[in-house]
């Protein structure tokens, strides 16, 4: 089966060419701009299944690639950042970004997320797929897992692969309470790090898409002080 395709969005040619050197050996097709209106045209033209994306770039940078990512495309987007601050991380998956890293960073490390997200998105988005149709209806919401599509009072809904296994594993169990480590570790299939506010901006990514009103929502319900849930 043909690799998939990454593209490589960073300015510094350093780093860019030692994140290609590690997915060459993987066997992925790798495209490298340095710019941020470089990486968009690309985008236009080929088909990319990851981008990894630096933020601090000149002229167009990393969140605004980002956002226009988010417009019309549910690839998986990681980004990279030499900004260490909370407040820096939540800005980023804010704006769309399924992951964060911080530079300096293992490459290593960098390989198994690139590895998650690419399982997650491919598993969501098959290219050959024979499974019987499967679908939820809960609290106006509706989930086609064959389709992997998502209508709220048939209005479709544009999630991101991570956002929509967020759904779906709380849709698969209405009225159970997931923590927030619980939701990470089932989603991301990492170990939870204290004061890891990921789940937290994803949610509220959601609700924002979902609900009518965000500040008031009726289909992911919080749970004070223990997690989050669908009911029937």
């Amino acid at each position: 089966m043909e690799k998939e395709t990454i593209l490589i969005v960073e300015d510094e040619k350093e780093i860019a060419d030692l994140i290609e050197i590690y997915l060459l050996n993987d066997g992925y097709k790798v495209l490298k701009a340095s710019n941020g209106k470089d990486a968009l045209s690309i985008l236009e033209d080929e088909s990319i299944q990851l981008v990894i994306l630096d933020i601090m770039m000149p002229g167009i940078d990393g969140l605004e690639v980002c956002r226009r990512i988010r417009r019309d495309n549910n690839i998986p987007i990681l980004m990279l950042s030499a900004k260490t601050q909370d407040m820096d991380k939540i800005l980023g998956l804010s704006t769309g970004a399924d992951d964060y890293l911080t530079k300096p960073f293992n490459p290593l490390e960098l390989m198994a997320r690139v590895k998650s997200q690419l399982r997650r998105y491919l598993y969501l988005n098959p290219r050959d797929s024979h499974k019987e149709e499967d679908v939820i209806n809960i609290r106006g919401m509706t989930i086609n897992e064959k389709k992997h599509k998502v209508t709220v009072y048939d209005r479709e809904i544009n999630l991101t692969p991570t956002e929509y296994e967020i759904v779906l594993l709380l849709a698969s169990n209405p009225g159970q309470v997931f923590s927030t480590e619980e939701i990470f570790e089932k989603v991301w299939k990492e170990r939870y790090l204290d004061a890891n506010n990921t789940v937290m901006v994803h949610i509220r990514r959601i609700r924002e898409k979902i609900e009518e009103n965000p500040r008031k929502p009726m289909i992911i319900e919080t749970v004070w002080g223990v997690g989050y849930k669908i009911d029937k």
